[in-house]
């Protein structure tokens, strides 16, 4: 048998009608992501929060909000942790390009444009698109908001730790340590000689000496694999009913849970009220929104125990092993804080207890596991790309929009 060759490519006419041109059928999750978008008036309702950021006939034509947006899904859709990677990967796929309504001549936006709509559209306007989300969902039923569950993951930052400065002095870490060495007595230090003093120095690591010069939000901390980096934390509240995130905040990673708990209740609040101002939203949320929550057992303490108990707040909070502990205060205002504090501890062990507690936590566990997987695993954002909170959360708001949208209830089986 006579072995074939590749034939030559024929050469090609010079011009082309456009119309010759093969088309794409488009990718049938996104086709359902647009009907469903459409439905739900997202355009028109981006682009009137969006409306005081842009100016008529001043400038060049900037990217349209609903493309802005659609584009930040896409980050989450397709796993893309940059903005970088999200302008390649639109103007490589013609489905892409047809989700966001560019043809096939069409120039797609480059990370720069990007980057720059997200830093003027301010981080309350991302907000209002994902409570504009809740509401749809509430709209639909998918959203009850009773019974939250509540956790945090650390998210890597986009710093070095040896980038770090002093924040007293601003220097650098081995400027410091030649510092120290001179004061020791050591005229030209070695590099033996620093790693021999830094070994013996306690506090090395100390947030509240050192900070990163362009990302003095990111904090020194352990992450979940055991390395120590500079990080973020992230916590999400998740309806344990649906499976939908209520409310996503992003704080210092140093900060404690049971601190960091206050102020994500607080934004679950915010978001509460916010989607109450929406009539056919109000209609289908739960008459009870916000009366019980679930947490591991980094949030317990007497403070919050006590504090969730005077706002008719249910917890169910897991309880570690403190031993045998002491009711009796010095002064009889202690005794009495301690009293309180006795009966939200006595009652928060009784629930976690029965037979619903347990069943609540494995649902926990389950619910909130899995929307950190998906904005952050799979959705890319385990290391950020970004410097500050602010520009941070903005993403993280439109992952946990993506998470959250009814479209995964449509489109599931379209993935």
């Amino acid at each position: 048998m006579a072995m074939g060759r590749r034939k030559k490519q024929a050469q090609s006419s010079f011009w082309i009608a456009t119309a010759d041109l093969p088309k794409s059928g488009g990718h049938p999750f996104y086709e359902q992501v647009n009907r469903i978008l459409e439905a739900e008036g997202f355009d028109g309702h981006v682009e009137a929060l969006c409306a005081p950021f842009y100016a008529d006939g001043v400038g060049r034509p900037s990217l349209a909000p609903a493309v802005y947006f659609r584009l930040l899904l896409v980050g989450y859709f397709e796993g893309l942790d940059s903005e970088r990677g999200i302008a390649w990967r639109t103007a490589d796929s013609l489905a892409l390009r047809s989700f966001l309504g560019f043809g096939l001549t069409d120039a797609t936006p480059d990370h720069s444009t990007i980057s720059r709509n997200r830093r003027l559209i301010d981080l309350e306007t991302h907000q209002a698109v994902f409570t504009w989300v809740l509401q749809v969902l509430a709209r639909n039923r998918l959203l009850k908001g009773k019974t939250l569950g509540i956790d945090a993951t650390t998210l890597e930052a986009n710093a070095a730790l040896r980038s770090m400065v002093r924040r007293d002095t601003g220097e650098g870490y081995q400027e410091f340590l030649a510092r120290l060495a001179q004061e020791s007595g050591i005229e030209t230090p070695t590099r033996e000689d620093l790693a021999r003093l830094d070994k013996h120095r306690k506090n090395k690591a100390s947030n509240e000496d050192w900070e990163h010069p362009h990302d003095p939000d990111a904090r020194i901390a352990r992450m979940k694999d055991g390395r120590t980096h500079l990080a973020h934390k992230a916590e999400h509240a998740v309806d344990l009913e649906t499976g939908a995130v209520v409310a996503v905040t992003l704080q210092p990673a140093d900060r404690g849970d049971p601190s960091s708990l206050e102020h994500t209740i607080q934004q679950v609040d915010a978001n509460v009220v916010a989607v109450m101002t929406d009539d056919a939203a109000c209609d289908k949320l739960s008459e009870q929104v916000l009366r019980e929550v679930v947490a591991d057992k980094g949030y317990h303490s007497n403070d919050v125990l006590t504090t969730q108990r005077e706002r008719e707040i249910r917890t169910y909070i897991s309880e570690p092993d403190r031993g045998r502990r002491n009711w009796k205060g010095a002064s009889d205002e202690e005794t009495a804080r301690k009293s309180a504090a006795r009966d939200a501890t006595y009652g928060n062990r009784r629930r976690i207890r029965g037979a619903r507690g347990k069943r609540l936590m494995r649902r926990r566990g389950e619910r909130v596991e899995r929307s950190f997987a998906h904005c952050y695993d799979t959705g890319g954002m385990r290391r950020t790309h970004l410097w500050e909170h602010p520009n941070i959360l903005k993403r993280l708001l439109i992952h946990a929009a993506g998470f959250n949208s009814p479209l995964k209830k449509e489109c599931a089986s379209l993935r």
